[in-house]
């Protein structure tokens, strides 16, 4: 794994199905999800590839509870004394508390979804903080917790105003183009969410899945709500 540069501050992480991203505030480092179980070996080394201390994680924000972005969050807490963030409707289904939700999947999704679940089960995460929206948090400048229900009753957006950066989870996706995420749970209430997030004009868009977007950002995300 490496970590690709998307700006001096923000990297992908790129995983076969799936992304994370790492945020830099000097020599202090954020998490936006957290991979696959059993890749915190890999995250380290990659991290370290680029000239960066992982003991410097100091936050894991987690933008939703399914399997591909909870992962490693665990291991990789307990292994730098990093902090699970994550929103209060989603923080019991993480902890093992409650099952995952069901998504409403349309015909096409099926076999993408069946392609979602070759991914390992997280195991029971736990959650230091849980989140609501409009919370900020102590990194990028003031980032501030959007929740963006639908995908998952919980999902949440993270926005960085001072740097234009929008981490959308799984409610946006940008394969192909800036487009609706897929696997909702509640599609009508995921487009509301995704006009939400089209209205804070972000300059860099980075997705769950897909190429993070960088260039025309407002417009594309505007398109794609219609």
């Amino acid at each position: 794994m490496e970590l690709s540069e998307i700006t001096p501050r923000l990297h992908l992480l790129h995983f076969s199905v799936g992304q994370a991203y790492l945020w830099r505030d000097g020599e202090e480092l954020t998490l936006i999800d957290a991979g696959w179980v059993g890749s915190a070996d890999e995250i380290e080394t990659a991290v370290r590839g680029v000239g960066l201390d992982p003991a410097r994680i100091r936050r894991i924000v987690l933008t939703h509870c399914h399997r591909d972005h909870v992962g490693s969050a665990q291991e990789l807490a307990d292994r730098f004394g990093a902090r699970i963030l994550a929103h209060g409707l989603d923080a019991p289904v993480i902890r093992g508390e409650a099952p995952v939700p069901e998504p409403d999947l349309l015909d096409w999704e099926l076999p993408l979804y069946e392609q979602g679940l070759t991914v390992p089960e997280a195991p029971p995460t736990r959650v230091d903080r849980e989140l609501a929206d409009g919370e900020e948090l102590d990194f990028g400048g003031g980032a501030f917790v959007v929740h963006t229900p639908g995908h998952t009753p919980g999902s949440i957006a993270v926005h960085l105003p001072e740097h234009g950066v929008l981490f959308t989870g799984d409610t946006v996706a940008s394969v192909q183009g800036v487009t609706f995420g897929v696997f909702h749970v509640d599609r009508d209430r995921a487009m509301e969410s995704m006009r939400r997030l089209a209205d804070l004009k972000p300059s860099i868009l980075c997705c769950g899945h897909g190429t993070p977007v960088t260039q025309d950002t407002t417009r594309q995300l505007a398109d794609a709500v219609g």
